[in-house]
């Protein structure tokens, strides 16, 4: 049986989305201790792009089905939010911490497909209040700023932070989540659109990126990495913390050493997030209200639309996919 899927058979490093097909694929074969969820939504990451131009997916894994969110329904008709990091078997504790981890897309076919095969732990209850598109979003990029946020970053509630980059899907999951949990949030954006939504996310004040700040922040949030690194330090209080998760814009920015031992501050590596702070971060969206913000919702058939819509910037909020 075949099933519909995006997904990549050959690196395209300099043009990434002519690496993306659009196409039929085979069906999930069933495996114990594993569930077939038909997905009903999935949802488009940085990651993705990344797949594309064989960054962490050497050809030999391919062809790959893209992918890391999912929602959907498992083989016994539960409505589930998938969990994309798979661990060891035999691991226990923190999965992020797995030297053997991988996500979905990496060593697994990924939910970019209308049914994904994925361990029987990975699995998390969707709740009923909440759409398959809005659930769709969870598990990479709101699990992410999540566990930056709650985990890593040592915040509290009255506490100022920035977000660096405010229009891509981790940063704006960090606006919202931040700004629920009463935590003032300023963000930086390229463009007046972005910096407008920052704000209507709850930012309580947005800035050009690189602009001098009214005052200096206990944490920065960097997914950005070289074109913003040189800020988001200059931007931190004596012993405040800068959380990266990523680097879009380029891995290898200047350390500034003497800023950082000079002045104490904390440079804190964050992945993923584990299970249990994906059910805690669903929790949290149930008591809080907070939902993630859906900017373009298209079927997966026309996934070139949405591929081309991250590659070229033009993001504000999550792009999802949608299954009949």
């Amino acid at each position: 049986m075949s099933m519909l899927a995006a997904y990549v058979s050959k690196p395209a490093p300099d043009d990434p989305l002519s690496a993306l097909q659009v196409g039929d694929r085979p069906e999930p074969e069933p495996s114990e201790g594993w569930t077939t969820v038909t997905v009903k939504a999935a949802s488009l990451n940085h990651h993705d792009v990344f797949s594309l131009r064989g960054v962490g997916l050497p050809e030999d894994r391919m062809p790959m089905i893209l992918g890391c969110d999912a929602a959907g329904t498992d083989e016994d008709g539960n409505d589930v939010v998938v969990h994309a990091v798979i661990s060891d078997p035999s691991w226990t504790g923190d999965e992020t911490l797995d030297p053997k981890r991988s996500l979905l897309s990496e060593r697994y076919q990924g939910t970019l497909a209308e049914k994904v095969l994925v361990p029987s732990r990975n699995v998390i209850p969707k709740p009923p209040e909440m759409s398959f598109p809005e659930a769709a979003c969870l598990a990479t990029a709101w699990l992410t700023a999540y566990r930056m946020l709650f985990t890593k970053s040592g915040v509290h509630p009255g506490d100022t932070v920035l977000v660096q980059g405010c229009s891509g899907g981790v940063a704006t999951a960090l606006i919202a989540l931040a700004s629920a949990a009463g935590v003032r949030v300023w963000a930086t954006g390229r463009t007046e659109e972005k910096r407008s939504l920052a704000e209507e996310l709850g930012a309580q004040a947005s800035f050009e990126t690189g602009a001098r700040l009214p005052e200096r922040v206990d944490a920065v949030f960097e997914t950005v990495g070289e074109a913003t690194w040189a800020h988001s330090l200059k931007s931190l209080k004596p012993g405040g913390r800068v959380v990266v998760s990523g680097s879009t814009s380029g891995a290898a920015p200047s350390a500034d050493l003497q800023r950082v031992f000079f002045l104490q501050l904390s440079v804190i590596g964050s992945t993923m997030g584990t299970r249990e702070e994906l059910a805690r971060l669903i929790k949290f969206c149930q008591t809080s209200g907070v939902r993630p913000r859906v900017d373009v919702q298209m079927p997966l058939a026309d996934a070139r639309e949405g591929f081309a819509r991250m590659i070229n910037g033009e993001t504000a909020g999550k792009i999802v996919f949608t299954l009949d």
